[in-house]
């Protein structure tokens, strides 16, 4: 290995790695697709001047053709005259348009291949073009959502890197305590009161709310016959009420 070529070498080691890190592949696709579509306007440029060039071959063509029938006609015309000498001053004449007009007619064929061939060359370049493109954007389409999934990775990583799964998680048991010792309070609550005793005295006010009515219906003198009718009812003396709504009244007092 010549010293040049490990000097080059030693050069591609140092800044390549340092290129390729600049290197934005984002920016260098978009930079592909203009150049892409850069390149149209210059290849029908090209073509336009291989087309101008077939066109004029073609005009040239066509005025050799014009040439020779004239020349043919006068040199016609000039043996029906008896006049040799002018006959062959166009034959010679004739000659020279007949080799212009092989030549023109040469050139005019390789010309003609030419354009055919850049048409078929741009319809293959626009073809490959519009793949390269649709490549690009699809590509570049990926790098977004890429951009995305990282962010949301980034994110995801944060929750514990943070403290959020531990500072969520620690709020979380926090509340589901408090709640459980508000649970907990209100059954001691609930089991604290005497139920049993507020049973009894709510019986005794039913009782007492039914004597009261039968006392009115006896002195209005209604509803004999439906009691006597009904059945044996329950009859307890007032004084025994009041005696029961006392005892009732000190066990609630002591209860509480």
């Amino acid at each position: 290995m010549s010293v040049w070529s490990r000097f080059t070498r030693w050069i591609k080691s140092i800044f390549g790695g340092a290129i390729s890190a600049l290197e934005d592949p984002r920016l260098i696709l978009e930079q592909n697709i203009r150049e892409l579509n850069d390149q149209v306007p210059k290849m029908n440029e090209n073509i336009a001047t291989v087309k101008a060039n077939v066109m004029l071959l073609q005009k040239e063509a066509k005025k050799y053709e014009h040439q020779v029938l004239d020349l043919t006609s006068k040199i016609k015309a000039g043996i029906q005259a008896g006049r040799d000498d002018i006959a062959e001053r166009y034959a010679l004449q004739l000659e020279q348009v007949r080799d212009a007009a092989a030549r023109t007619k040469e050139q005019l064929t390789y010309a003609s291949a030419a354009y055919d061939k850049s048409l078929q060359v741009k319809k293959a370049f626009m073809r490959e073009k519009e793949r390269k493109i649709q490549e690009a954007k699809e590509a570049l389409r990926a790098h977004e959502r890429a951009k995305w999934q990282a962010k949301v990775a980034d994110t995801l990583e944060q929750f514990e890197v943070a403290g959020v799964d531990q500072t969520h998680d620690e709020m979380i048991n926090k509340i589901t305590e408090q709640t459980a010792k508000n649970e907990a309070r209100m059954e001691l609550a609930l089991d604290s009161m005497d139920t049993e005793a507020m049973k009894i005295e709510e019986d005794a006010q039913n009782i007492r709310a039914a004597e009261l009515v039968k006392q009115f219906k006896l002195e209005m003198g209604v509803g004999a016959s439906e009691t006597s009718g009904s059945g044996p009812e329950l009859e307890l003396p007032e004084g025994e009420i009041e005696q029961g709504e006392k005892t009732l009244g000190k066990q609630k007092s002591q209860t509480e």
